[in-house]
């Protein structure tokens, strides 16, 4: 009998629709009849919000929650905003309802990418872990403004770092045994300033501590920054607090070449979320011309997590098809969107991953 997997899908605003439906193109394509994708398309975004007022409906956030996975594009658009002059951000909203807590940002540069590096033959391979729940994120919306100061609080707690840290530990332990990498954790920091994160670096250890097989440090995130661009090579597994890591990550995409290239997911204990970390550019959406890589690499990942989620190697091996089919495009370079320094539109560039395939 045929597997079949209940994937939530919200095609976002702005160039989220143009770049969700090839996707999907892809993930079916690979699927090939082994298993069976149940996609949900569900209402959210700014445009809803603009339309009913509700940026993200109770019923929405319900059926991703009994999803087996959630696909999720672009979402946001500059002018549609809260009273508060706050943007619509119900990517966030939706973290945060499903205690989405580790942030996934891959960081890969393989032969032939284009990159403002020069690698000399390296290629660049690591995973930054940002916490997603809380940090300096934590009262978005609801800081304190007054005539003479401003104030947001930083909020780190141990059973959220426990559950981080955990869920770090075991995806080095992971890519160390697939050959990706070499069994690294660093976690990053400002402990010579803050009390909060020394408390970080503090639960942290006591994680490392259970896994003496694999090698354990820590980094001020002022010297990461500067080590992602002097070596990056030499970076495994990274885990760090929610604002820097939605610092480190930008700069991690600009390593690879840019935000069309750069996927993500937002992980919890029973739900995942996989989207691409750029924007909704709603200045060239209707155009055909946005780049669907990310949205496409953020599939792969949705793949790989069901398939170890689920004991299916068919869809691992997948997620791991469709991620190379993409890179060989890019390295390939004769089919490149306008951000990457081509002319091809979001359907030939879709096309030629599934050519790639």
């Amino acid at each position: 009998m045929t597997a079949t997997y209940k994937i939530a899908v919200f095609e976002g605003d702005g160039i989220g629709p143009e770049i969700m439906a090839p996707t999907l193109r892809c993930l079916d394509h690979v699927a090939g009849g082994k298993y069976h994708l149940d996609y949900r398309s569900l209402p959210a975004g700014a445009g809803h919000y603009e339309q009913t007022g509700d940026a993200l409906p109770d019923s929405s956030i319900e059926n991703a929650r009994a999803s087996d996975a959630i696909l999720l594009s672009a979402m946001g658009l500059p002018r549609v905003r809260y009273p508060d002059g706050t943007e619509i951000t119900p990517q966030i909203d939706i973290r945060l309802k499903l205690d989405l807590f580790a942030g996934v940002r891959p960081v890969r540069v393989t032969e032939g990418q284009p990159t403002p590096l020069k690698l000399e033959g390296r290629e660049i391979d690591f995973v930054l872990i940002r916490e997603s729940t809380e940090g300096l994120f934590h009262t978005q919306g609801c800081g304190e403004v007054t005539q003479d100061y401003a104030r947001e609080t930083l909020r780190i707690t141990r059973k959220t770092s426990e559950d981080l840290f955990r869920f770090t530990f075991a995806l080095a332990e992971q890519r160390r045994a697939a050959g990706r990498g070499i069994g690294r954790v660093t976690c990053v920091d400002k402990a010579n300033v803050f009390r909060a994160f020394a408390f970080f670096r503090e639960i942290f250890d006591e994680v490392a501590a259970g896994h003496a097989d694999l090698t354990s440090d820590h980094a001020y995130v002022d010297a990461m920054a500067l080590w992602m661009v002097e070596k990056p090579w030499a970076f495994d597994v990274m885990v760090t607090e929610n604002m820097f890591g939605d610092i480190l990550s930008d700069l991690g995409a600009g390593l690879m070449g840019g935000l069309g290239l750069a996927p993500s997911a937002d992980i919890g204990h029973d739900n995942a979320v996989f989207q691409p970390c750029h924007g909704s550019a709603p200045d060239i959406a209707g155009q055909g011309v946005a780049n669907p890589f990310a949205m496409i690499l953020s599939g792969a990942m949705m793949l790989d997590w069901l398939g170890l989620r689920s004991g299916n190697a068919e869809m691992v091996a997948d997620g791991a098809r469709l991620d190379a089919a993409v890179r060989k495009v890019i390295a390939k370079g004769d089919v490149m969107t306008r951000d990457l320094g081509g002319s091809a539109g979001t359907d030939t560039a879709a096309e030629a991953v599934l050519s790639a395939l």
